[in-house]
Order: C-alpha cells, then sequence, then structure tokens
C-alpha cells in the first residue's frame, strides 16, 4: 500500500512545519526546503497538491495497456510526498542519482523534510530512487506547476484570476547526452551494441562465432581510430592531394568491409535463434533496430566518402540512443551548433514559468500561437506577452491579436510606417526592454538542471524538463520566503539595537 504521507507521526518525528531552515545559507538546498515547507504549511495548497500526486504511481501493462498498480495493495513504496521533494531537489541541484542518494540518507534536514527522525535508520537504495522518480509524468507535473504558480501569487497578495498576468515567452536548446556525431562514430556505436547482443544470446544458447567479440570490437575500434587520424591534405600539389584522398577512402573502406563482415555474422547468429531456438521477435527487436542502424551509416558512408555525394540533413541521424536529438543552429556566438530539442517557455513578470513545451522538430514561428492559447488554458487572466523576432509570421501577429490585449512581437525585415509606428509606441518599448529578462529566467533552467537532459528516450527528457519548471517554480516561492523571513530578522535586530541604545542613554 503506498501512502502520500505517513498519516500517523512516529515518536520523535518532528512536523514539517516546526523544521528549522537556516535562510542565512547561500546554498540551494535552503531554498528548495522552503518552498516544499510553505506546500505541506498552506493547508488548501497542500491538499491540492497531495490530490495530485496521489496520481504518481507505477504502471503495469495488461493486455497491450498501461494501466496504473493501485495503491491499496501490494508493498509499501516510497510515498508520494518523498518522490516530490527528492525529485525537486534532484533538478534544483542538477544533481545525479549518485548525489541525490547521499542526500537522501545523510543530509539531517532533507530527511526531517521526508518525514524519517534522527535515529530512524530507514535509508533508500540507488535503485528505488530511480525506479520511483521516473514515476512522474508530464501530465501530473503541469498540474503540480499550474498550484504552485497559483501559490506563488498568492505569496506576492496577488490573485492570479483577477491580475493580469503579463509574460514573456523565449525558446532555447536543452542538449542530450549524447557525443559529437560523425557517421563513423555512428557505425560503430551500432556495431558495438550488436556485438555485445551477439555475445550474450551466443553465451545464453551456446552458438559459435562470438567467443572472440571483444577481439571484434578491438579491431573495429582500430581501424575507426585510423580515420580519426586522417586527414585531408592542404598541399598545393594535387598529386599529394589526390594520395592523400586515396588513402582516406581506403581506410573507410577497410572500416566498412569489416562492419559488413560482422554485420553478415549477425544477421545468420539472428537467423540461428529464429529456427532452432525460437527466440521470440521481442527479444531479436533490439539487435534487428541496430542491423539497421549500421546498415544506414554504411550506405551514408559509401555515398558521403566513395561517391562524394552530399548527404540530406533530413536522411541523418545523430545518436543511436537519443533518436529525438536534432541538429540545431541558433547562430550564437562560439556556439555554433548544439544537440538538442528547443523548449519553449513562457515566464510571467514576477518570475514564475507559466507554461513550457517541448518543441519536436518544430521552430518558434510554428508555437507562438499555441503556446499562448495552452498557457490561457492554465491561467485565463493571461492577457500580454513579449515575443522575440523569432516567433514572428503574418499570421501569428493577427492570431495574436485576437488572443491578447497587448502583444510585443517584433517584425523580421524592413518596416512599413504602420509597422514603425506601433513598435515605437511606449508600451510596446518598454516590453521589449522588459523582454530580455527572460535570459535571466532561461539561464535560472540551465544551472538548475536544464544545460543537458541525463535521462533517456523523448519521455525521460520531457519528465525531465517538467520537472525543471516545478522544481524552478517551488524555488523560486523559496526565494520569497528566505527573502520575507530575512527581512523580519533584520528589523528585529534593528528593535534590539534601538533598545539597547535607549538603556545606555
Amino acid at each position: 500500500m503506498r501512502e502520500t504521507f505517513p498519516a500517523q507521526r512516529t515518536i520523535g518525528q518532528i512536523d514539517i512545519a516546526d523544521i528549522k531552515i537556516d535562510v542565512r545559507s547561500r546554498d540551494d538546498i535552503p531554498l528548495i526546503l522552503l518552498g516544499l515547507q510553505h506546500i505541506y504549511c498552506t493547508d488548501a495548497l497542500r491538499e491540492k497538491v497531495f490530490e495530485i500526486i496521489k496520481n504518481i504511481l507505477p504502471v503495469q501493462v495488461v493486455n497491450g495497456e498501461a494501466k496504473p498498480v493501485s495503491a491499496e495493495v501490494g508493498c509499501p513504496g516510497m510515498n508520494q510526498w518523498t518522490i516530490l521533494v527528492l525529485g525537486c531537489l534532484r533538478l534544483c541541484l542538477n544533481a545525479d542519482f549518485d548525489r541525490l542518494h547521499e542526500l537522501a540518507n545523510q543530509h539531517r534536514t532533507l530527511r526531517l523534510m521526508l518525514g524519517i527522525t534522527d535515529w530512524d535508520e530507514k535509508t533508500f537504495s540507488l535503485q528505488t530512487l530511480k525506479d520511483n522518480l521516473r514515476l512522474f509524468t508530464p501530465e501530473i507535473l503541469a498540474r503540480i506547476n499550474q498550484a504552485v504558480v497559483e501559490a506563488g501569487y498568492a505569496l506576492l497578495g496577488k490573485k492570479n484570476s483577477l491580475v493580469p498576468v503579463a509574460g514573456r515567452c523565449d525558446s532555447f536548446v536543452v542538449e542530450t547526452d549524447v557525443h559529437f556525431p560523425t557517421d563513423i562514430s555512428l557505425l560503430y556505436d551500432a556495431m558495438r551494441v550488436l556485438l555485445c547482443i551477439c555475445a550474450r544470446f551466443s553465451e545464453e544458447f551456446g552458438l559459435k562465432g562470438w567467443r572472440q567479440f571483444k577481439s571484434c570490437l578491438k579491431k573495429l575500434k582500430k581501424a575507426l581510430r585510423i580515420i580519426q587520424k586522417l586527414k585531408h591534405s592542404t598541399a598545393k600539389d594535387e598529386a599529394k592531394k589526390q594520395a592523400k584522398a586515396e588513402q582516406i577512402a581506403q581506410a573507410h573502406q577497410t572500416f566498412i568491409d569489416l562492419s559488413a563482415a560482422y554485420l553478415k555474422r549477425a544477421e545468420e547468429t539472428l537467423g540461428q535463434l529464429t529456427t532452432a531456438h525460437q527466440v521470440c521477435e521481442l527479444q531479436l527487436a533490439k539487435p534487428k533496430q541496430f542491423i539497421a542502424h549500421a546498415k544506414r551509416q554504411i550506405d551514408q558512408i559509401e555515398r558521403r566518402v566513395m561517391k562524394g555525394e552530399t548527404i540530406p540533413h533530413d536522411e541523418k541521424v545523430f545518436s543511436l540512443f537519443e533518436p529525438h536529438t536534432e541538429w540545431i543552429s541558433k547562430g550564437k556566438a562560439g556556439v555554433p551548433v548544439e544537440l538538442g530539442v528547443r523548449v519553449a517557455v513562457v515566464e510571467s513578470r514576477e518570475g514564475f514559468i507559466l507554461h513550457h513545451q517541448v518543441m519536436e522538430k518544430t521552430t518558434d514561428d510554428k508555437i507562438a500561437v499555441a503556446i499562448v492559447k495552452e498557457t490561457q488554458t492554465l491561467f485565463p487572466s493571461f492577457k500580454a506577452c513579449s515575443f522575440d523576432k523569432g516567433f514572428h509570421s503574418p499570421a501569428n501577429q493577427t492570431e495574436l491579436k485576437a488572443l491578447l490585449d497587448q502583444v510585443t512581437l517584433p517584425k523580421k525585415g524592413k518596416l512599413s510606417l504602420k509597422e514603425k509606428e506601433r513598435e515605437t509606441d511606449d508600451a510596446f518599448v518598454a516590453a521589449r526592454k522588459a523582454h530580455s529578462a527572460v535570459e535571466s529566467g532561461i539561464n535560472a533552467l540551465e544551472v538548475h538542471g536544464l544545460d543537458v537532459c541525463p535521462d533517456h528516450g523523448i519521455d525521460g527528457f520531457k519528465r525531465y524538463v517538467a520537472l525543471a519548471v516545478v522544481s524552478r517554480n517551488i524555488q523560486k516561492i523559496g526565494q520569497i520566503k528566505r527573502d520575507a523571513e530575512r527581512e523580519r530578522l533584520a528589523q528585529k535586530r534593528e528593535r534590539l539595537r534601538q533598545r539597547q541604545q535607549k538603556l545606555a542613554a
């Protein structure tokens, strides 16, 4: 049976409202703990968040359909409050699971926030943390984020349903955890995985041909390194240039021939597994996938090196393990290319991330209207938004004017007299100047986890981004609470100083 939070307090357990958090600390941990403490101590907010996180449950596949496991049966798993706390802490600190594992088992204040007493010897295993933090879904996190933002506005003395919300929208690239892709390195990746799978099948079913698979890998790696060390000649002598080009082509051909030989052997092994051992298609899906990857890379190498063709961009794959990775060039100084996926965020003027969207194979101008509509669904009082020129299109200008009271969207290229008048208006200029503050919010997201996504697959990517947004907004609440407490303590010290002066006089 899985609980949201233990209903019965144990002996010695400190109530979360009574946990003392050092507001003088400049570390990130007190900020996120203050934000989480505010969620727990605000009754209406706690009930709303607890109702949402009840849905953080494991999933089982029944008759080909994924269904959440009932929280009322089975062994007691990690409670949902603990999952939320540790998930937010992971992103707040931009920490890996090893550091999170150490903090969850050794950090006193954090353990008190999890409802664990000082003398309780309960510990979390590393795999337990990994398994439970994967239970988040982007939908659940979006609902939590909405509740957190509303709580942030209430903390500032505003009700976002009554106050017109103004925001700014921009996009940035969240990189995936991949190496720089070349056609030869991708071919080596495919062959490396394929040979390891075949060796494992060979050992399990007693097949021949893969006893020396490690030696095969070394031969492939040596052939790859030879190519990587070769450089095209810059000599003026055409004969020398031609000789170097032939040497490079021959090295590529050697690598291709070696890969093709192992590829043929791998296909024979899969044939034996199917006919002689009746291995199901599900088990053979992964090796067949990497065979297809290897064949594609061999074809592209032959076309590029031997035939001198230019491979079209849409045929290229930039990672075999993170296939959603895109090659993005945004024209930034010193950053010619980024490998990842674009993410658009809508930030309010108060610094809260209202909404975000993972932009798979799309550009800014394609999502401008959609992201505004989605934000207004969550926050109906969202009535003003600023963008940069990348979001401009004539259709966007028209549609956004129908949705928002104030649209700050500069046009690309030469301006007409009417457009010049619009873009020199005082309100437009003021909003345009304030728009650059979104870069600060983006930088904060990157510092707190969204520089590189370590989670695998597009589902893991979306979950990681959504959790980063929730964590950042909770941290923002913690910052408001910390600043208010610091101000209170400063006023208390000032009153004490004045009282001492009077006594001295």
